[in-house]
């Protein structure tokens, strides 16, 4: 027999051999139909890429672009699969200390934007500016990654470094090479604004400790006096729902703040326990204000807490977890979308604020917020 018929025979061997243990997990779980078709094409090209490509082929790479191939396929900007340095940077960042160059960026029209350059940090060293727009991160274009991807690529160890192309208006396109440093950044930081009655507190995203940061400021602006609130969301995109709810407990009557619903029609409410009264509060969002940041500013609405200025908010209704892998990788899924009181789900359509006050590109003074200064004022009468 020649050596082509032996070797034939040994890969049609392999592959019976997988058929057949396939077969035997398809029976153990109860699977049959179009859901055993699609495994065994799975499995079956899975065996033959590991049995008979060219070179040798490492499983665990296989496994990783097959998962990350799975969740590309659902078309959801908001679930992705985390290499190991991705979830990382993830976990880092809900703790409220990570590696990065100290920006906070916005997502709009395909385009990715500096919206914030922190004092002090990597990012105003090498004189990036906001309106600067983000072009490729280590030569890769941001179009190539997902939205919640081009933060999480930017940020990394502190020391390592990172190149960013940034497109400025009226200027030619330039490459910044910037060293990563440890960012740390208070979520929720508040201040009496110059007439000594009006407090602010802006919340820059809801991680671990955000809760008990709002606390802590909104107790100083009552012992200094604050006769009313505002609350700025502006350039929020979320965060943890749970750290949310916190929040919102000290601001939103006693009642409902948002329900979570799966796909399965099973629904989880969160509820406000706050029997107090509260001062007059106006919130401030805009079209970077997201998820977590439209379920406090949607509970204020609806529950006529608060007054909205600003303009409509980007419209992330759903809801993820992130599941941690095998290999220090994770899963982030969306499981489920979220009503505000109302019954609204704002996924794809965003919150219509009470007052619109639009910004524009060349303007000197913020509208929006002496907009909500006048708003509170009159409230505060």
């Amino acid at each position: 027999m020649s050596k082509k018929k032996i070797a034939l025979i040994v890969v049609v061997t392999a592959l019976a051999s997988s058929f057949l243990t396939i077969m035997g997990l398809m029976k153990l779980f109860g699977l049959d139909g179009e859901k055993t078709t699609d495994l065994l094409r799975f499995f079956g090209v899975k065996r033959m890429i590991e049995t008979r490509y060219v070179s040798d082929v490492d499983t665990t790479s296989l496994m990783d672009g097959a998962i990350d191939g799975m969740v590309k396929s659902l078309g959801d900007p908001h679930s992705i699969y985390m290499k190991t340095s991705m979830y990382k940077a993830l976990k880092e960042h809900t703790a409220g200390a990570f590696g990065g160059i100290g920006v906070t960026m916005g997502f709009k029209d395909d385009k990715v934007t500096i919206m914030a350059v922190l004092e002090g940090t990597p990012g105003e060293k090498v004189g990036l500016k906001v309106g600067d727009e983000i072009m490729s991160v280590d030569g890769t274009p941001v179009t190539e990654y997902q939205p919640e991807e081009v933060a999480l690529h930017i940020r990394g160890d502190a020391g390592t470094e990172v190149k960013l192309l940034i497109h400025r208006a009226d200027e030619a396109d330039k490459e910044y090479a910037i060293q990563r440093d440890m960012i740390k950044v208070p979520s929720a930081k508040g201040k009496m604004l110059d007439d000594g009655r009006m407090g602010y507190i802006r919340i820059a995203s809801f991680g671990e400790n955000t809760g008990d940061e709002f606390k802590s400021e909104y107790n100083k602006l009552k012992e200094a006096g604050m006769a009313g609130l505002i609350v700025d969301l502006r350039q929020n995109p979320g965060g943890l729902i749970t750290s949310c709810v916190e929040v919102a407990d000290m601001l939103v009557p006693k009642g409902n703040i948002v329900s979570v619903v799966q796909r399965d029609g099973s629904k989880e409410a969160y509820d406000s326990s706050l029997e107090e009264s509260t001062p007059p509060i106006v919130v401030l969002i805009d079209g970077n204000s997201a998820s977590a940041s439209e379920i406090l500013a949607g509970a204020l609405q609806d529950r006529e807490a608060a007054t909205i200025v600003g303009s409509k908010s980007y419209g992330k209704g759903s809801v993820q977890v992130v599941v941690p892998l095998f290999h220090n990788d994770g899963l982030k899924l969306t499981i489920a979308k979220y009503y505000t009181p109302s019954g609204k789900c704002i996924d794809g359509i965003g919150i219509e604020p009470d007052i619109t006050v639009n910004l524009s590109e060349g303007d000197t003074v913020d509208k929006q917020l002496n907009m909500a200064k006048e708003v509170l004022q009159k409230k505060m009468q």
